[in-house]
C-alpha cells in the first residue's frame, strides 16, 4: 500500500529551476531513497509534499492526507529533519528537546537518551553555539524522539562524521524494523544503497529513474575489469568476445556465472597484468542516467 504518493507534480521558479511532473510511490514500511545533485529539486519536492510551498500543478497524498489542505492534520503523522535547521530562541539542547517532548506528549524520555547516546550528543550544550553536527543530531533526537510512523528527512547526516553516520543508518534500520515508512534525500550513494529498499534519480528537477536495490544487489551478471600490457592487445582480446568493450589497456565486460569458465578460456595466452570482479554501485547507475 502507498503511504506516500506524488502524481505529476510540478513546482516551476522559472529559468529551469524546481520540479518538473515528479511522480513517486512510497510503500509502507519501505526506506525509499531520494538522490541528485545540489540544486537537481530535493528539498522542493519535500518542500511540497508537506505544505509549505503549493505546487503549480500535480497532487501528493501522504496517509491519505492532502498537504495543501491537511499540513497541520499531517505532521501528526510525520517527523521531518530540514536541510536548513533553525532552533528557537533556547539556551540549550536540553531545552529543546524536553520543548518538543511536552508538544508531543512524551513523559518517558529512555528512547530520547538512547538516540542522544548513540549520536554521542551532548544535550547540554548551549544551542546557539552548536556545530552543524550538533544541531544535526539534535534535530536526529527530536525526529526520532517523537515516534512518527513517517519520517521525511532531508539530508539528515550533513554535518555527522563517518562513525555517527553507521550509527545514524543504524537507528534507520531499526526504525524500518518498527515498520516505519522513511523517504530519505541525499547526495551520499553509499549510505542510500545501504539501507533504501528503492532509490528514485533526480536531475535538474526531473526523475531519471528508480532503482530496486534488491536487484543491483543481487545481479545475476558479473562484471569484470580486465587490464592487459597493451592497448593494442586489449582491443584484439575485445574483438573475440561480443560483450567486451576495449578502453586503453582495460577491457569490461558482463556475463552471466556459467559463461565465466569461457572468459577465462578465452584469456589463455594473452599477457594480462590483472583482473578483477567488479560491482555496479547505485553511483554507476545514477551517473550512467545522468550522462545520457
Amino acid at each position: 500500500m502507498s503511504i506516500i504518493s506524488v502524481e505529476n507534480l510540478t513546482k516551476d521558479y522559472g529559468l529551469g529551476r524546481g520540479i518538473f511532473d515528479v511522480s513517486l510511490e512510497v510503500e509502507e514500511g519501505e526506506i525509499y531513497g531520494y538522490v541528485g545533485t545540489n540544486g537537481s529539486g530535493k528539498t522542493t519536492t519535500i518542500r511540497n509534499m508537506l505544505g509549505f510551498v503549493f505546487p503549480d500543478s500535480g497532487k501528493v497524498r501522504i496517509d491519505g492526507l492532502d498537504p495543501t489542505k491537511q499540513a497541520a492534520e499531517l505532521m501528526r503523522h510525520v517527523s521531518y529533519i530540514p536541510g536548513e535547521i533553525a532552533f528557537p530562541n533556547l539556551s540549550t539542547g536540553t531545552e529543546f528537546l524536553k520543548l518538543q517532548a511536552e508538544y508531543n506528549g512524551i513523559t518517558d524520555f529512555t528512547y530520547m537518551n538512547y538516540v542522544a547516546d548513540k549520536l554521542d550528543l551532548d544535550t547540554t550544550a548551549n544551542l546557539k553555539r552548536m556545530s552543524k553536527g550538533m544541531k544535526q543530531k539534535t534535530a536526529i533526537v527530536a525526529a526520532l524522539m517523537a515516534d512518527r510512523d513517517i519520517l521525511i528527512l532531508d539530508e539528515p547526516t550533513t554535518g555527522l562524521d563517518p562513525l555517527q553516520r553507521d550509527n545514524f543508518l543504524e537507528l534507520l534500520r531499526d526504525e524500518k524494523k518498527k515498520g516505519k515508512t522513511i523517504f530519505l534525500s541525499g547526495h551520499i550513494f553509499e549510505e542510500l544503497e545501504e539501507v533504501c529498499d528503492r532509490v528514485a534519480m533526480l536531475k535538474n528537477g526531473h526523475i531519471l529513474g528508480v532503482v530496486s536495490m534488491y536487484d543491483l544487489r543481487h545481479r545475476t551478471d558479473r562484471s569484470y575489469e580486465i587490464t592487459f600490457i597493451s592497448p593494442d592487445i586489449a582491443l584484439s582480446f575485445a574483438a573475440r568476445i561480443p560483450e567486451a568493450k576495449a578502453d586503453g589497456s582495460k577491457v569490461t565486460l558482463s556475463l552471466p556465472p556459467e559463461k565465466s569458465d569461457d572468459l577465462f578460456k578465452a584469456m589463455a595466452g594473452y599477457k594480462i597484468l590483472g583482473i578483477k570482479e567488479t560491482n555496479e554501485t547505485l553511483e554507476d547507475v545514477f551517473m550512467k542516467e545522468y550522462r545520457k
